[in-house]
């Protein structure tokens, strides 16, 4: 009850925050049901990416190696998406070239998504998928304070509107309230571990090893994998692209707000650090 009672409330909250900004779009009027259309069909379709996360996830597979492989199958369907409505991938290169001046930001952009999705990813592979993506989804109430505070979106709606909006924050903050208490039980535990050794049997791995994966215990060192020279290729040229997007980037012409961008940056920073922290020290990222 708590784990779909919360989930139900933050999809109520997004609901009521959706119903408040409706009528503040952007553009012209019908943009804004445009707007709620395109946001629930991106949640039913994003919905379908936790089936392989719970078959990597009951056979051990390791964050960093998902979220690896799930990035480069979006960057191959962008690519070709971007050629066909461009007409061919010279032209989608002639206006990449175009917006080169704000390509480090949006892959400045791209990267601390990544970050984010990598802490996901380990959500729910302790926590469940049910428990950890609606925990991590209460980032549509940190879009909102960027798109409030920062950048001034909702500066134009009155009282009963801004009521409205608190009123769904406060809804989704209680919905995440909950799910976090929500313990699994013995039953659900059993689930998964009978989960997890079919997947063993499947495909012959060692049940031992894909069990401490899932208690987040750092393998043995005789299991650990080997590193190799041209990893750090792959490093050095990652950051190299970082360098020289940064070297052909130019100010971007935004109005914000500084002083609120600023807090919401240092709290960013201090979730990094903490979480990460804590993360690496009780699972050393396995």
């Amino acid at each position: 009850m708590k784990v779909v009672g919360g989930a139900a409330a933050i999809v109520a909250g997004a609901c009521l925050l959706a119903y408040a900004t409706q009528h503040h779009s952007l553009g012209r009027p019908g943009n804004a049901k445009l707007g709620i259309l395109a946001a629930l069909g991106a949640g039913v379709l994003w919905g379908t990416m936790y089936v392989p996360y719970r078959k990597a996830y009951i056979s051990g597979m390791n964050p960093l190696s998902f979220v690896t492989v799930f990035t480069f199958g979006e960057l191959g369907t962008t690519i070709a998406l971007g050629a066909h409505f461009h007409g061919g991938l010279g032209n989608l290169c002639l206006e990449l070239g175009k917006a080169r001046p704000a390509l480090f930001w949006l892959f400045l952009g791209g990267f601390c998504w990544v970050l984010g999705d990598l802490f996901q990813q380990y959500a729910a592979k302790y926590i469940g998928i049910s428990r950890g993506i609606p925990l991590s989804n209460t980032n549509q109430l940190w879009g909102l304070a960027w798109g409030a505070l920062v950048f001034g979106e909702l500066a134009g709606l009155g009282l009963d509107a801004r009521l409205l909006v608190i009123g769904g924050s406060l809804i989704m903050i209680a919905g995440a309230v909950a799910i976090s208490f929500a313990e699994a039980p013995a039953s659900e535990q059993a689930a998964w571990k009978k989960a997890m050794e079919r997947e063993c049997a499947r495909y012959h791995m060692d049940a031992s090893r894909v069990a401490a994966s899932l208690r987040g215990e750092e393998a043995p060192a005789n299991a650990k994998p080997k590193r190799h020279w041209w990893e750090a290729l792959v490093v050095l040229a990652a950051i190299g692209i970082f360098v020289w997007l940064a070297l052909n980037a130019t100010r971007q012409q935004m109005a914000f707000n500084r002083a609120w961008m600023t807090v919401l940056a240092v709290i960013s920073l201090v979730f990094l650090v903490v979480c990460g922290t804590v993360l690496w020290r009780r699972t050393r990222f396995s």
